[in-house]
């Protein structure tokens, strides 16, 4: 497997006196191969809401659900640490002249783990599922181009077709993740409204682990698929016999686990914890891609919908302080709508919206809030100014903070901010209508196409509510266009509107943080810095 670069932490010591990650590769990966890897890893992560319908990447917007099951699921192509791809599923691929049509030339010795081969027709039955209204799948829909979906034709044994009803930029990347990995074709046959629970003979696909045992809120143990001989980079199937991924909520377990050698590895680690694992650990950090930590602000639905309220908003909180304290210094505050790490990141925009509660105060007066209650909070026509923000739950002890300063900073300008914690049922509930004011979330995704679905009219992510012609166009042009130029200079355009227009407010760029147990070798990790186990072994 190829290195990602990532940040990684070599002395706790010096994490813990000065907050800093060093930038650095992977440890270089072991040699292939099924022996001496030792007899299990144990892998602990949050896991939150798997259970409750996020057990496939296919119809779940999940990052978690993406994590896990990369165990089982392979894709048609893989995505180098330079954003190139190069050969997995797919031997090679074409595009026609007019970027309308992808074909694909698969391997034919690969075969899902209850015996399915793998074939065109395996690629047609996914991505057709996906597609399918009925399948709700919102995010993997999106990613298989949404409407400009136009089918897949499986037009010999081994040789497949996907078509757009236009230029589609973004496929490859897309077809390089999990969420358009694929299922056994037997299993979408006879038990597809199975797979958002998941389970054994229920989560099968033709990956390096098989899904053996699944205990939801609690543990899923992956075995190893000794047949597994069709991995990017020639990886041949893993050294470990069992990966058990245990699933604990509180990142404090998390860390106490992998400090007393309970866990080998684990992942979601808040900086807070990092300093204290001991120096047995070696902790590695890859900033994610795609849309930073945000605050999305309905501007269809209550006082909102006055731009100089959205920018006094913004203006207002001291987003620098609060991401400074409350994550130690290891995560940058964020100034745009893409994290640093996506291509057509646009840096013109640092520094551009600082703290400034005196601007807030100063365009909320022209926005007419200038009568106060006996609280201090801002009046207008008889009305507070007040905004609800829906958070969903669990929400980590580091967002509960920032989510209090952020309160607190908007109360100092006379802006109230009633945060309520919602259950997953409970939130969508609200979403759905979009009946809140402002919400909260990051997405990751290394292509910036994923403005479309926060930006777009039709978004399913369109928290804000935009609805804008001219962002719809530049949305549909930098799909369209394969110009690496050209689609950086749309997504600067998108990224400085939303400056001016303020519907998302960018507030902190995360990383995934993961500690290993020296005993550890071979691990390494993708552009999401994600774990991978291919050629991960233990030693006792």
């Amino acid at each position: 497997m190829p290195s990602f670069p990532v940040r990684r932490l070599l002395s706790l010591t010096a994490l813990a006196a000065a907050s800093a990650l060093v930038l650095s590769a992977c440890a270089a990966p072991a040699d292939s191969g099924s022996e001496g890897g030792g007899d299990e890893l144990v892998w602990a992560i949050e896991g939150a809401n798997l259970s409750a319908g996020h057990m496939d990447p296919q119809t779940s917007q999940l990052d978690v659900s993406a994590m896990v099951q990369r165990q089982v699921l392979d894709s048609l192509v893989f995505q180098q640490p330079d954003g190139s791809f190069s050969p997995w599923l797919a031997k090679s691929w074409t595009v026609s002249d007019d970027g309308k049509t992808y074909t694909f030339e698969l391997r034919d010795d690969v075969t899902f783990s209850d015996g399915t081969p793998f074939d065109a027709a395996a690629v047609k039955a996914n991505f057709d599922r996906i597609a399918d209204p009925a399948t709700k799948s919102a995010q993997a829909a999106s990613m298989l181009g949404g409407e400009l979906y136009a089918g897949t034709d499986a037009t010999a044994d081994y040789t497949v077709e996907v078509h757009f009803t236009q230029p589609y930029a973004p496929f490859l990347q897309a077809a390089s993740t999990a969420q358009l990995g694929f299922w056994s074709p037997k299993v979408l046959s006879d038990s597809a409204d199975q797979l958002k629970a998941g389970g054994p003979d229920v989560t099968v696909g033709t990956g390096p682990f098989v899904l053996s045992e699944y205990t939801a809120d609690q543990e899923i143990v992956y075995t190893r698929n000794d047949d597994y001989a069709w991995g990017p980079e020639g990886s041949q199937a893993p050294k470990i016999k069992t990966l058990r991924v245990e699933l604990l909520p509180e990142a404090s377990v998390r860390a106490g686990v992998l400090s007393s050698g309970e866990a080998d590895v684990a992942s979601q680690l808040p900086p807070n914890t990092v300093a204290d694992l001991g120096d047995d650990i070696s902790v590695t950090a890859k900033e994610y891609p795609g849309l930073p930590y945000s605050l999305f602000l309905n501007e269809k639905y209550g006082v909102f919908a006055d731009q100089k309220v959205r920018e006094a908003f913004s203006r207002a909180i001291d987003i620098d302080t609060a991401v400074e304290k409350i994550f130690f210094g290891e995560f940058p505050r964020a100034w745009s709508i893409l994290g640093p790490t996506t291509p057509g990141y646009d840096q013109s925009l640092e520094g551009s919206w600082p703290f400034a509660p005196d601007k807030a105060n100063a365009l909320l007066d022209e926005a007419g809030w200038t009568q106060r209650d006996s609280d201090g909070i801002r009046m207008k026509d008889g009305k507070r100014l007040s905004a609800r923000w829906i958070a969903w739950t669990p929400i980590s002890d580091d967002r509960t903070a920032l989510g209090n300063a952020i309160q607190s900073d908007l109360k100092e300008v006379g802006f109230e901010v009633v945060r309520e914690k919602l259950e997953p049922a409970a939130y969508n509930e609200q979403y759905g209508p979009k009946t809140y004011d402002i919400t909260d979330w990051d997405f990751s995704g290394v292509d910036a196409d994923l403005l479309r679905s926060h930006l777009g009219t039709e978004g399913f992510q369109n928290a804000s509510q935009v609805s804008d012609p001219a962002v719809d166009a530049l949305l549909q042009r930098g799909l369209s266009t394969t110009d690496t130029a050209e689609r950086g200079k749309i997504y600067t355009e998108l990224q400085q509107w939303n400056a001016q227009h303020v519907a998302i407010v960018p507030i902190y760029v995360s990383s995934l943080i993961t500690g290993a147990s020296k005993t550890v070798d071979g691990l390494d990790y993708d552009l999401y810095g994600r774990p991978l186990f291919y050629d991960a072994s233990v030693s006792r």
